[in-house]
């Protein structure tokens, strides 16, 4: 534990009368970018001393101990995650209960949240003063079901940036697995040309809205709520996280020449509107499969499924976009 933040304990921690400081908490997570994070503690501690905050500071072992202390939070806090998309994604049932604000400092490997909340490529201190000081507006958030093909447990999990399934979900597994140096586009590169050697497409059936919209051979099949996914891509240029949809993202039948072709445009938001990529506006989607197919969330992976189905939950998380 650092000697300048607070470990988990069944209270919250006490805080000054400053009413801004009674309602505000940042939560770090130490094992973000390959362990880095552990030693921002004290640069993190400074900052928000500065800013008044000097009780601020949360530092967590675990994704389980920070839901345990958010969830003991007073409802309506304003909670900073110094972390990635993981982390939210982890942190998301305990913020939406609360009813809590989310605030988002750029300190993971992917961060495209914090892209689309404003915060990428900002200072930390910068990130802090401006998450501090811009009110919140509501944004939509993705809720996922599935029970894992391999090990029959039932899986209800809540995004923020995007769900994969398929070949962008593979990656998310080999990313994990990947070298503690590389982070962001790099290791999410580095991850794709891995899977490009054991290229495999999954049998799909897909439903959106209630409208049959693919049945056949499919690479992956991804839904947005952000424009970029896996550290920065623009997958879907024109997504927005506050509109009452999720986006899909879906790539057909396509085989290796089509998919050296397609990777460089996807870099650079040019792939829209090539042969067999699609993409579609939804509010709720299903996807069956007779292959268990790998699922991942926020560049998390969860698991396998024969059947998965998502919804978009308009406007159910404030957060804080600059």
């Amino acid at each position: 534990m650092q000697a300048e933040s607070r470990q988990l304990s069944k209270q919250p921690p006490q805080r000054a009368n400053n009413k801004q400081s009674a309602l505000t908490y940042v939560i770090l997570n130490p094992h973000a970018r390959g362990g880095r994070n552990a030693k921002l503690a004290t640069q993190l501690q400074k900052i928000l001393s500065q800013c008044g905050l000097d009780d601020a500071l949360i530092n967590t072992d675990s994704p389980q101990a920070a839901l345990e202390m958010i969830h003991a939070l007073p409802s309506g806090s304003r909670i900073l995650v110094a972390g990635g998309d993981g982390t939210i994604q982890h942190l998301l049932p305990a913020l939406i209960a609360g009813g809590h604000t989310l605030g988002v400092l750029p300190l993971g490997s992917g961060n495209d949240n914090a892209r689309t909340l404003g915060t990428y490529g900002l200072a930390l201190d910068t990130a802090i003063q401006q998450t501090l000081s811009h009110p919140a507006s509501p944004i939509d958030v993705g809720e996922i079901h599935f029970i894992d093909s391999s090990t029959g447990i039932p899986h209800e999990n809540l995004f923020l940036s995007s769900l994969s399934a398929g070949f962008d979900a593979s990656i998310s597994l080999r990313a994990r697995q990947g070298p503690a140096w590389l982070f962001g586009m790099p290791r999410y590169l580095w991850a794709t040309l891995g899977e490009l050697r054991a290229l495999r497409h999954w049998p799909i059936h897909v439903t959106a809205d209630e409208k049959v919209i693919h049945t056949g051979p499919a690479l992956f099949a991804s839904c947005l709520n952000t424009p970029s996914f896996g550290g920065g891509m623009p997958a879907v240029p024109n997504a927005k996280n506050n509109d009452g949809a999720l986006n899909l993202l879906m790539a057909g039948d396509i085989h290796m020449a089509d998919v050296l072709q397609l990777l460089p445009r996807l870099l650079i938001g040019k792939h829209l509107g090539r042969p067999k990529v699609h993409t579609l506006a939804f509010s709720n989607l299903k996807i069956q499969s007779q292959t268990p197919i790998p699922i991942a969330a926020d560049g998390e992976y969860l698991g396998l499924a024969n059947e998965l189905k998502i919804y978009t939950r308009s406007q159910s998380l404030a957060a804080i976009c600059l």
